[in-house]
């Protein structure tokens, strides 16, 4: 019976491996996917007024900025860098959006990973392992 016990034990942990090894190459060959879609990425903000557009690429940065031609008789300096401001900042959050769309296809909502895309901790990183760590350490204390 101990016998059949451990072919059904060894059975199991081969069959548990083997799925957690597919998921690891449906991950990586993803990510390949996902590096070359976040390298095209390019989204642009418009402001209200139609006389500022910001495009910015996947970690927000800057990659083009079009006025219109009368945006220098309809704003005053001051006015139109905050125009500006404004707009860059609505196509970098348009950006934070979608690449949290694209990263939720290959990646579990509750990870790590995703959350520091959605809120910038680096505390979100670790916190799995700081769980760990923690039950560990109550463990050790028994």
């Amino acid at each position: 019976m101990t016998r059949q016990s451990d072919r059904d034990a060894n059975h199991a942990l081969r069959a548990r491996f083997d799925d957690v090894v597919s998921q690891y190459e449906r991950l990586r060959s993803g990510l390949d996917d996902m590096q070359e879609r976040l390298a095209r990425m390019a989204v642009t903000a418009e402001s209200p007024d139609g006389m500022v557009r910001a495009t910015v690429g996947p970690r927000g940065q800057l990659i083009d900025l079009k006025f219109d031609p009368d945006v220098y008789r309809r704003h005053d300096p001051d006015e139109l860098a905050r125009t500006i401001l404004r707009t860059v900042e609505k196509a970098v959050a348009k950006t934070t959006d979608q690449v949290q769309e694209l990263v939720g296809e290959f990646l579990p909502a509750d990870s790590g990973a995703s959350r520091f895309l959605r809120d910038g901790n680096f505390g979100s990183l670790l916190s799995r392992q700081d769980r760990i760590m923690r039950e560990a350490g109550d463990d050790d204390d028994r």
